[in-house]
């Protein structure tokens, strides 16, 4: 009988402990990472990971354990310590600079050069057998500008392999892509496994590491709290296993009942900030009662168009209507003074101010009506009932209401905004990424506030790069592409391959209905 020999360990942390002022944010953690693997890390917010992964890319040292590479303790010092060792480390947000080429930006800190001057044909030559290697299909003399988020993506890994990386870090790499782009992603991901590198997965979606991991760590409140592996684990028991509790997965929600359009746009166009229309003719109405999805890749001026709704943007031209009264290029005062509830997609940028106490964050838009403020004096007992109020309605773990917001993790940050934004009487709720970057606890809890907001009435402009968050939540959906709506669709008939290839600009064949009705009039497909 033949024993098979277990694959190297390339990667090994020994009881890790991180210390920041008064959090712990590593205790004892251990585990080990082996060659041609995939470990997924899982995690609530604050659970550890990022600190984690800041440690074994020299971004942190750890207080106390040791990390080891190939069996050999090592200190890694910073970055570049990291990369000369073979980690990469591929960032959500992706470090490219959108007016060079990609192999300018694949050889920036690692260039080629003959005598003084830069040689880029090395450069170009090493990328495109890279490309070939690992079916990456990337153009050296593309520019990064004129690429899609998902060959943005793989740009960035051939940079990490182009440092002659073996263990790669991907920190929630399906974040902005479309189910399509991210099937292309896990076909990658396979390909650098087979032939030896090994990957660390970072994600919030439970389907996709049960799809893609060879073995999942679970992280919570700093400590590893499971090991498992997708043969033996379900969503529902990692979802458990994360937060420690039964979670809800599924969305529960009953039909819609539709009433009068509270939002209308009419063939409104919006510019960036560099003055290029984003937004190109955009039509569409939420109805009281409703939950409307916009579904779309990241940069498809779904950002613009939330902006130029509540305020934050000039629309250049077109009509902006809530609940009959026309608010194009109002002021995000009287917009929300019109009962417009704004659920920002920057929660740190848009929606809270950091250095501000929790309870001041709860009253940003009302705190110069009573009963927070008669006249010009501000009642600071009021403002304080109503934080200790929100807070226990809103479940935001704070150790106190006058605790700086900034000392929050990001699923608190986001339920501050939720509870400032749901408990005034709105008639319209514009939420936009309203779960980006939170645990599954706090998503099914985000999640049961939107649809109660329906229930009660309220027409919900919903905005979400995170397709199955649309496909649960939305009464319909509006497919957005390069700035235009281009089909509308009723949810229950819409399906994930459907969706995804409308967010990449292809139209299915054969599998959109021209016109069909649904209790709102005409489902538009635009061809």
């Amino acid at each position: 009988m033949t024993m098979t020999a277990e694959p190297e360990i390339v990667l090994e942390a020994r009881n890790i402990t991180k210390r920041f002022p008064g959090v712990v944010a590593n205790e004892q953690v251990s585990l080990t990472l082996r060659r041609g693997e995939v470990l997924a890390l899982l995690g609530e917010n604050g659970a550890g990971k990022t600190t984690l992964m800041n440690i074994l890319y020299g971004l942190y040292h750890q207080d106390s354990g040791e990390v080891l590479i190939r069996g050999e303790p090592v200190r890694i010092g910073g970055p570049s310590d990291s990369i000369r060792r073979g980690i990469g480390m591929v960032h959500q947000h992706f470090m490219l600079v959108p007016v060079f080429t990609v192999a300018e930006n694949i050889i920036l800190g690692a260039e080629t050069v003959k005598g003084p001057f830069l040689d880029l044909n090395i450069a170009r030559q090493r990328i495109r057998e890279l490309s070939r290697q690992y079916h990456l299909d990337v153009d050296p003399d593309a520019y990064v500008k004129d690429l899609s988020v998902g060959q943005q993506q793989r740009v960035e890994i051939i940079k990490a392999l182009y440092r002659n990386a073996d263990i790669l870090i991907l920190d929630e790499p399906t974040a902005v892509l479309t189910p399509q782009e991210t099937e292309e992603l896990f076909a990658i991901i396979r390909s650098l496994t087979a032939r030896g590198a090994s990957v660390i997965f970072i994600s919030h979606k439970l389907k996709e590491v049960l799809a893609i991991a060879d073995r999942i760590i679970v992280l919570r409140r700093g400590r590893v709290v499971g090991e498992t592996t997708p043969r033996e684990a379900t969503e529902r028991s990692l979802a458990e296993m994360m937060v420690g509790r039964s979670v809800m997965l599924e969305v529960e929600k009953g039909e819609a009942h539709p009433g009068a359009p509270m939002l209308v746009l009419e063939d409104v166009t919006v510019l960036d900030d560099r003055g290029q229309q984003v937004v190109n003719g955009v039509s569409l109405e939420v109805h009281a009662g409703e939950i409307l999805g916009i579904a779309g890749v990241q940069g498809n001026g779904q950002t613009e168009l939330v902006e130029a709704i509540t305020g934050l943007r000039p629309v250049h031209s077109g009509k902006v209507r809530i609940n009959g009264r026309d608010v194009t290029n109002a002021s995000p005062r009287r917009i929300s003074e019109t009962g417009c509830a704004h659920v920002p997609e920057d929660r740190q940028e848009d929606g809270l101010v950091l250095t501000y106490s929790v309870a001041d964050n709860l009253v940003l838009n009302t705190y110069y009506t009573p009963p927070f403020a008669h006249g010009v004096i501000r009642d600071d007992r009021a403002i304080l009932d109503h934080a200790v109020r929100l807070i226990e309605r809103y479940d935001v773990r704070t150790p106190s209401a006058l605790t700086l917001v900034s000392a929050l993790s990001g699923g608190n940050k986001q339920k501050v905004i939720i509870a400032r934004e749901l408990s005034r009487e709105g008639r319209l709720l514009v939420a936009a990424q309203p779960t980006r970057g939170i645990d599954v606890g706090s998503i099914e809890f985000i999640h049961q506030q939107i649809v109660a907001e329906r229930d009660r009435g309220a027409a919900v402009l919903l905005v979400s790069a995170e397709l199955d968050e649309i496909m649960a939540l939305s009464d319909r959906i509006a497919v957005m592409y390069h700035g235009r709506i281009v089909a509308t669709l009723p949810a229950a008939s819409a399906t994930r391959e459907e969706l995804g290839l409308l967010m990449a600009g292809v139209q299915p064949v054969g599998a959109l209905r021209e016109s069909t009705t649904d209790g709102y009039g005409e489902v538009n497909v635009q061809r």
